[in-house]
C-alpha cells in the first residue's frame, strides 16, 4: 500500500520490482487491497499492464499509520 501511495499510481509488475516480491504475489495481495477499498484499478477492462492506485479510503489509512510512527505525512 505504502509503494502504491509513493508512487501516485503503477503496475503489478513495476511493484514487484520495487518491492523484490514475485508479480504473483504482489498480484494476491492488490485483489486483497481492492476488496477492502483501498486501491482501485484504474484500467480494469485490459489484460495486461493494469494500473493499480491507492483510494481515499487507503490515503488515510497510510496517513494515520504514518502519524503512529511518528512520521508526517505527505
Amino acid at each position: 500500500l505504502n509503494t502504491i501511495y509513493n508512487l501516485g499510481h503503477s503496475t503489478p509488475t513495476n511493484i514487484a520490482h520495487i518491492c523484490g516480491i514475485s508479480v504473483n504475489h504482489i498480484s494476491k495481495i492488490l485483489r486483497e487491497l481492492k476488496e477492502a477499498g483501498l486501491v482501485e484499478c484504474i484500467n480494469p477492462d485490459v489484460r495486461k499492464g493494469r494500473i493499480y492506485c491507492i483510494t481515499d479510503e487507503g490515503e488515510q489509512i497510510i496517513k494515520l499509520v504514518n502519524r503512529m510512527r511518528g512520521k508526517k505525512h505527505a
